[in-house]
């Protein structure tokens, strides 16, 4: 047995001399990157087979109640997303080669790759590589900080090398582990799908939802259904929910759930987008909570808030009998 500490001696560079035409390469572990591919290129391209399973489940649909396929939803994806390369290689993916690694890769998992993942019944521990008669333990993923070439974010990471009498019972394991078909499902095909989307030319209007997606994912897991709005209020049938636009009712709904999150909001629009009127029906909304509701505006705009509370025949919304 020997100890690779992956900074005087890396697991990229005892792969690469290890690796040999014809090699049978097996991994247990929790991510796949094309980087980690693109180390070791020449190597990987002459070795037999490669099977690969995912210790959680990715790249894979599961049916579930709402609340628990979004907790499942929101790290899958993070997990996919990795195959692209992770936050740690985030100097290679500025190298703007992303195309030509993807591509390159994906055409070698058409012919080398067989992915499977776990459906999450039951958990898996070990993570390891198998290589022929030799075992590396413990290879979180398969990415270019596990293989040496970048820096995590630990301290100190160590492989255990081992070698056959030694590796026999982690080649046994993977063995058994690939031959579960209840616990194991073939993803090779999906996976061909993800990362071919690296190097296809998209539409604009699949940039744009992208664009989107990263710039809100965050948000959309922060949301509980405790901070959005209770409808058996009745806001949306009053009458000033129903004077708005698609936009300001959108705004209604995010200032009342970052009131509910973090106890304040700021509304700063344009002039002339109303704000007041938006501000309006966030007051309806609470009042249909039986809360109470202070407005300080300045004195010079009095008038206009009275206005809108009083039974007044210039009042547009006197029937929702507002009284802030």
């Amino acid at each position: 047995m020997s100890f690779i500490d992956n900074v005087n001696v890396t697991l990229k560079d005892d792969l690469a001399l290890e690796l040999q035409k014809g090699s049978m390469l097996s991994i247990v572990a929790a991510d796949f990157s094309m980087y980690a591919f693109e180390a070791l290129r020449k190597e990987l391209s002459e070795i037999e087979e490669l099977r690969f399973i995912f210790t959680d489940p990715t790249f894979i649909q599961k049916e579930n109640s709402k609340k628990e396929k979004r907790e499942f939803y929101i790290p899958k994806i993070n997990r996919e997303r990795r195959i692209y390369g992770t936050e740690f290689e985030v100097k290679l993916r500025n190298e703007l080669n992303q195309k030509a690694i993807a591509k390159e890769c994906a055409e070698w998992i058409k012919k080398k790759v067989t992915f499977k993942s776990n459906v999450g019944n039951k958990e898996i521990t070990n993570r390891f590589i198998v290589l022929d008669d030799i075992a590396y333990y413990t290879v979180n993923s398969f990415t270019t900080v596990d293989l040496g070439c970048e820096r995590g974010n630990t301290m100190s990471t160590g492989i255990f090398k081992m070698k056959s009498p030694e590796s026999q019972a982690l080649i046994e394991q993977f063995a058994k582990l690939w031959q579960n078909e209840e616990e194991l499902k073939d993803v090779t095909n999906n996976v061909i799908s993800s990362i071919s989307s690296a190097y296809n030319e998209n539409a604009p209007e699949f940039i744009y939802f992208v664009t989107l997606y990263n710039i809100f994912h965050e948000f959309l897991t922060d949301i509980s259904e405790d901070e959005l709005p209770n409808e058996r209020t009745g806001f949306k049938n009053s009458k000033i929910w129903n004077m708005l636009f698609n936009f300001q009712r959108d705004a209604v709904l995010g200032i009342i759930n970052k009131l509910e999150k973090y106890n304040g909001c700021i509304l700063a629009d344009s002039v002339g987008l109303g704000k007041t009127f938006t501000a309006l029906a966030v007051i309806k909304y609470y009042e249909g909570r039986n809360k109470n509701v202070l407005v300080l505006c300045p004195k010079k705009l009095a008038d206009n808030w009275n206005t809108y509370r009083a039974n007044y025949k210039n009042n547009p919304i006197a029937s929702d009998r507002l009284r802030y």
